[in-house]
């Protein structure tokens, strides 16, 4: 009897270059490399996986913006077919994206593979690379988000998810996002199972949903430099659950509402009404990390006066509730 075809592994083409964030190659080559350990353990049948670190122009030893090297084994234009192309996010996208060699490379790459994701400020190569048609919703960093929708404004930039589909092209936030994203490339191919167990392997949540918000965002907010706007954010900071409403930050500013509006607006991005918010909400995240108040005792302490106003804050905001914020992150000792 003729003997039956072997299936070639499937392969996960992950961009090297010199300035890359080294977790955005690292974390899912390890999940693809330990769903293969998952699948022969089981049994299960399906295509394996095989991750390469691919260069554009030569199998070279790239320096991570870390300082980490790694080597690079083999080209996107020598590999041939690709299941998946990932491009990582890092400092070094500024030098490769000015590239027209390696930008080519990485559009051709894209072209002939079933699937393409970008990770963290990869989406910038991505984007300069063709691979989301304009007015495509992308994610990435929340910090790059700005930039990102400065540089390609035929985009969608939304900085809040953890990663979005596009039907086969993807794109995620940074670092840690990457795993999510990476289990959520295994759970389509091999179901939620397969998942499941790679992220016990690696202590992490399954299904951090892609929706769900970039938690630890608004904790880098740049710090304001007109004295109107560093006085009003110093008043929320000491007490986020006082009385903030607008009238209340004018007049501490000493500038009229609109023009406090337009301050806000210019130097953080923001609304005064959206800042408050969003100190409030760290307050609660706290609380709900590190003791066992009740929700009624956090929402007031917090400024939100009532549990229902903090439940609908957490939706809106967080795309979870209080209670599945608390039950993954809270610290306290069993």
């Amino acid at each position: 009897m003729p003997e039956a075809d072997v299936v070639p592994d499937a392969v996960i083409a992950v961009l090297a270059y010199p300035g890359m964030q080294s977790l955005d190659l690292v974390g899912p080559f390890e999940v693809f490399a330990a769903a293969n350990t998952v699948l022969d353990a089981s049994g299960r049948s399906g295509r394996r996986y095989r991750p390469v670190a691919a260069a554009c122009g030569g199998p070279v030893e790239v320096t991570s913006e870390s300082g980490l090297t790694l080597r690079a084994t083999a080209t996107l234009d020598e590999l041939g077919e690709i299941d998946t192309v990932i491009v990582p996010g890092g400092d070094g996208v500024t030098d490769v994206v000015s590239d027209p060699e390696m930008i080519r490379s990485l559009g051709e790459a894209g072209g002939r593979a079933r699937r393409r994701a970008t990770v963290c400020s990869g989406a910038f190569l991505g984007a300069a690379a063709g691979w989301f048609p304009p007015g495509t919703r992308v994610t990435t960093h929340w910090a790059r988000s700005r930039q990102l929708a400065r540089a390609h404004p035929e985009l969608v930039v939304d900085p809040d998810p953890i990663y979005i589909r596009n039907d086969t092209t993807w794109s995620s936030a940074g670092v840690t996002a990457g795993i999510d994203l990476a289990l959520a490339l295994v759970e389509e191919d091999h179901g939620g199972e397969v998942a499941q167990t790679i992220a016990r392997w690696f202590v992490v949540f399954l299904r951090r949903p892609g929706g769900q918000s970039q938690f630890a965002a608004p904790v880098w907010n740049r710090p304001a430099e007109r004295p109107p706007v560093r006085a009003v954010v110093e008043l929320i900071h000491t007490d986020p659950a006082a009385r903030l409403d607008a009238a209340t930050l004018a007049r501490h500013a000493g500038v009229s509402e609109r023009h406090l509006l337009r301050l806000f607006a210019d130097e953080l991005g923001t609304s005064p009404a959206r800042y408050v918010e969003q100190m409030r909400l760290e307050v609660a995240r706290r609380l709900l990390e590190t003791e066992e108040t009740g929700l009624a005792a956090v929402a007031r302490h917090c400024g939100f006066g009532t549990d229902e106003t903090l439940r609908r804050v957490f939706r809106r905001r967080l795309g979870v509730t209080p209670e599945q914020y608390r039950h993954r992150f809270h610290a306290a000792a069993s």
